[in-house]
């Protein structure tokens, strides 16, 4: 279940216009090339309840209780120098994909960075803009640990974010953790410094394909309504289609760190494909992932099988040990029924009709979420499960009842013998 100061987080981006997405690796990312939500979804332990609140445009704070064993829980507040009055925040008139999205997202086409003069602000002769900014910061109890970000949009083009952490366990009281971000849509960078052992790293990703600057060339703006054009179908990779919208991207990227103090260091490589709302199969997504220091080598398969279902799998190979893994995951979205006998086979079809209706125009505007298929609250939960070859089951149902957004699920060992259940949680969210 996303967190509420995520949701807000999210909103900032989007509203800020920075792309989360572009990047080799993040922790908001959903679409990067190493991590895989649909096999790695957290399970809840214990019971937990969050309850938020977006109070003004530039304002927010949530409040969490959990009992895990023991009585423990935190509290967060949000700042943003960014309005966001059209951001919903009701938990009851918000579709449920808002708090449990969806695993797997169709890659979206890249979008150019906004031009300088976008950002001026004049008034009798001077500029009066202001680099958009968001703070941050969250108190957990009874450890007292202290969790804090800053986030600042420097340029159309870079962002610069801060995390810092205060804890007496670990080494020297804390951590601070510095992230500068560059994207210019073809390509993004990220350059990191850590005062955790000193440690510098850079990372960056680059799409293959037209560049976003220059969108005639070989490419024409997204489709906003109708269907497509004559000539439209399937293509080799990254190519148009009856020399119009691109259909897939190939992209490769790496990462490079270094610890100054502890002298150690380490690096990953990755690649690749997916295709994009042109493409007129169904969405699907590759990736090749090497750490050559470590040996490991990763690949992944994901795919949208139908309107409401998502299949993933991965296959992880070690090249000096020889060990090996298979883990394979599922997501299927479950449609409202209705309070009618009569009427329930008729409605349930024709809320189907227009569930996929409304994916098919956000395929052709480019924005292939779930969430936008269920506006009119068609959305009555999401069930996502996974299973490894060492028999490791992870189960988690997510819904709502009346304002309340759940997860329940639960982490089962099939060769754990009268242990076989690790553990069974519940976890509350409302928000006003």
């Amino acid at each position: 279940m996303l967190d509420f100061m995520d949701y807000v987080q999210n909103a900032f981006y989007e509203s800020s216009h920075w792309n989360r997405n572009n990047s080799y690796i993040s922790r908001q990312a959903i679409r990067n090339l190493l991590r895989y939500p649909l096999l790695d979804f957290p399970t809840p332990f214990g019971l937990r309840l969050h309850i938020s609140a977006l109070s003004t445009p530039h304002f927010a704070s949530s409040y969490t209780l959990a009992s895990t064993g023991l009585l423990c829980g935190s509290f967060s507040y949000l700042y943003t120098s960014l309005s966001l009055p059209a951001l919903p925040s009701a938990t009851r008139s918000l579709p449920l994909p808002a708090f449990t999205p969806t695993s797997y997202r169709q890659l979206l086409p890249l979008r150019p960075p906004d031009p300088p003069w976008w950002w001026e602000i004049w008034h009798a002769g001077r500029r009066i803009d202001n680099r958009a900014a968001l703070l941050y910061g969250r108190l957990y109890l009874p450890q007292s640990t202290l969790e804090a970000l800053y986030l600042r949009r420097l340029t159309p083009t870079t962002q610069l974010k801060i995390n810092a952490v205060s804890d007496v366990r670990l080494p020297n009281g804390g951590s601070v953790l510095a992230l500068l971000a560059q994207d210019t849509g073809r390509w993004s960078a990220e350059y990191m410094y850590s005062t955790d052992s000193a440690l510098l790293g850079v990372r960056g990703l680059y799409n293959f394909g037209p560049s976003p600057r220059n969108p005639g060339i070989g490419t024409r703006p997204p489709a906003t309504e109708a269907v497509a054009p004559e000539g439209y179908g399937r293509s080799r990779a990254g190519e148009s289609v009856g020399g119009g919208e691109q259909v897939s991207r190939f992209s490769a990227g790496a990462e490079v760190y270094y610890g100054l103090l502890n002298k150690s260091g380490g690096m990953s490589t990755g690649v690749r494909f997916a295709t994009l709302p042109a493409h007129t199969g169904f969405p699907y997504t590759m990736t090749l992932t090497l750490n050559p220091l470590m040996g490991n080598l990763s690949s992944s398969y994901s795919v949208r099988a139908g309107d409401l279902l998502s299949l993933s799998s991965r296959f992880d190979f070690n090249v000096y040990s020889y060990e090996s893994g298979v883990a394979m995951g599922m997501e299927l979205w479950k449609l409202r029924d209705l309070g009618g006998e009569d009427e329930r086979l008729s409605g349930e079809e024709k809320r189907l009709e227009r569930a996929k209706e409304t994916i098919e125009a956000g395929r052709r505007r480019g924005l292939v979420e779930l969430g936008e298929a269920s506006q009119a609250g068609d959305i009555a939960g999401c069930l996502k499960a996974r299973v490894d070859q060492r028999g490791n089951v992870g189960l988690l149902w997510e819904g709502r009842v009346k304002e309340l957004v759940y997860s329940c699920g639960a982490s089962i060992d099939l060769r754990g013998g009268k242990d076989i259940i690790n553990g069974v949680g519940l976890e509350l969210q409302y928000s006003s």
